[in-house]
């Protein structure tokens, strides 16, 4: 998988509900979703982002509640993965069940400004720094979970089988 985009940039902690508030849930409308995707965390963000930009997080990105409707409202957005220093376990499994890519990265958070360009290849573990000759690696993901994203989830991995 390789992806490039513009990064839009979130500190640690950045719960579920600054993904998608909880006034939000009363739909599972994706598009509806995507329309208030980290509307908490910065009001202009959906406006300012373009498809295949990604979010680049801190520490612990997607606490707070076990919510499907974080990384649906990502996904929804155009967001092509997010790239934190760690996940909250249950946004991780979240992630890769409705087929948004993930990828932990230690060093990329402090190397990177709202709008840099960057360029992720996950096939060598890898994410690039456009225009600044850094590379950065990623964590590996698993065969099977990258089945699943290239599926599009775990729903419809299951029903192509």
């Amino acid at each position: 998988m390789i992806l490039k985009g513009r990064v839009w940039k979130f500190g640690d902690n950045i719960d579920t509900d600054a993904i998608i508030p909880a006034r939000y849930l009363n739909t599972s409308d994706a598009a509806q979703l995507a329309r208030h995707c980290m509307e908490d965390a910065d009001p202009a963000f959906i406006t300012r982002m373009t498809p295949g930009d990604m979010i680049v997080g801190g520490e612990n990105f997607g606490c707070g509640s076990s919510r499907e409707h974080a990384p649906i409202a990502i996904k929804a957005a155009g967001i092509s993965c997010v790239v934190a220093k760690s996940f909250a376990r249950i946004f991780y499994r979240n992630a890769f069940n409705m087929g948004l890519p993930i990828f932990e990265s230690r060093g990329l958070f402090d190397a990177v400004a709202d709008g840099d360009w960057v360029s992720l290849d996950s096939a060598q573990g890898s994410i690039t720094v456009e225009g600044r000759d850094r590379k950065f690696s990623i964590s590996p993901i698993p065969p099977f979970m990258e089945q699943l994203i290239a599926d599009g989830g775990l729903m419809k991995h299951i029903a192509g089988k």
